[in-house]
């Protein structure tokens, strides 16, 4: 008799409704770890915690004695609340609305119930792991880790891509600016060097070298802020940007042009103290549409009358970091890119179900026989 694949969507709107009522920022994942383990536990799943440091730890589901063909990686951590007081699982209808909803604690409960329901329908017998990760959000330390201890050729990532396949992921470079001047009177402001006067005209100028040299970057100023001095010029201000390029965009190059636009600013401006620190730099890929993990997402879309129709990933995560060790991610999960990180966070739960029909499939597809 062949085994039974079957999602039970009750059970996966339940399991989504609990992961999406805890609390679970970058850093403080402990609670949503703890209940996910005893979750896994519960469905007979042979769990183990990877430690990623003293208090927070990757969970790591994986077949005994047969290779792993694909990983199913999701992130259980968020970004901070925007209200405390509000953000756990509300519905109305097919929405579901909470902090993670899309990004991406709806990939983690797809991928969880398909994996689940895999691995008692071939009594573990399946050639996929099982890998749910925290700090993505922040430093990408789960990730990291996980990379360090495991290995498998493919991996399947449920960030939000409203389930469209994205064979290609944006590069992400991250920068620091820094202005140094002095600090005065707040009266005698026009005395000296203003340090976040100085910034703001390299931010400006950055524009100018976006809009003119660079128009497909994607540029966000993360965070810009001086030294609290009160009633007194900053001696100091910082900047980080976010900067998300095409997949085939050379980052080296793209690092170079700023640093030349640094040193432009240095020289138009000799008394200027400005420095540039580039704290990740993470290049872009484009897998080819070719290969077993391929042929059996193909066929899991079309086998759900999906068209196939592939894009790329507008954002760096953790595939970057797989990808450098040597991984072939592909992204692909319920949710919009678009609500992620907004106070109104939200995700169709119809969604969230075809998601984990999709990667029950895919698994499907991969066993052999």
């Amino acid at each position: 008799m062949k085994p039974a694949y079957t999602i039970n969507p009750q059970r996966l709107r339940r399991l989504l409704g609990r992961l999406l009522d805890i609390y679970s920022p970058s850093g403080k994942e402990e609670e949503v770890v703890q209940y996910v383990h005893q979750y896994l536990k519960r469905r007979g799943l042979p769990v183990i915690r990877q430690e990623v440091d003293e208090r927070r730890e990757n969970l790591i589901v994986r077949p005994e004695g047969m290779g792993v063909q694909l990983a199913l990686i999701g992130h259980l951590d968020t970004v901070p609340a925007y209200e405390l007081d509000d953000f756990g699982y509300e519905e109305d209808g097919d929405r579901i609305k909470g902090l993670g909803a899309a990004d991406m604690k709806g990939g983690c409960a797809a991928m969880i119930e398909a994996f689940a329901c895999l691995w008692e329908a071939c009594k573990g017998r399946i050639p996929l792991m099982l890998a749910l990760v925290v700090g993505e959000e922040e430093e990408g330390d789960g990730a990291e880790h996980l990379i360090e201890d495991f290995r498998f050729p493919w991996a399947l990532i449920g960030e939000p891509t409203g389930l469209d396949p994205c064979l290609s992921v944006y590069g992400y470079v991250a920068v620091q600016l820094t202005a140094k001047g002095q600090r005065l009177h707040a009266s005698l402001a026009n005395r000296g060097r203003h340090a976040v006067e100085d910034l703001l005209k390299v931010l400006l100028s950055f524009l100018d070298f976006r809009d003119r040299q660079r128009p497909d970057l994607v540029y966000n100023i993360r965070d810009l802020f001086s030294s609290q001095t009160g009633f007194a010029v900053p001696e100091a201000c910082e900047a980080w940007l976010d900067i998300h390029l095409p997949p085939e965009t050379p980052l080296d190059r793209v690092t170079a042009e700023i640093e030349a636009l640094v040193a432009r600013e240095r020289q138009a401006r000799p008394d200027i103290d400005l420095t540039v620190e580039f704290d990740t730099v993470q290049s872009g890929y484009i897998l080819p549409e070719e290969g077993p993990v391929v042929d059996a997402l193909k066929g899991a879309c079309l086998a759900r009358d999906r068209v196939w129709r592939t894009s790329p990933f507008p954002s760096h995560s953790d595939a970057n970091q797989l990808w450098a060790a040597g991984v072939k991610p592909i992204v692909l999960g319920p949710g919009q890119l678009e609500s992620a990180h907004r106070p109104d966070e939200s995700i169709s739960f119809d969604e969230v179900r075809t998601a984990a029909e999709i990667y029950l499939e895919i698994g499907r597809r991969l066993i052999p026989g």
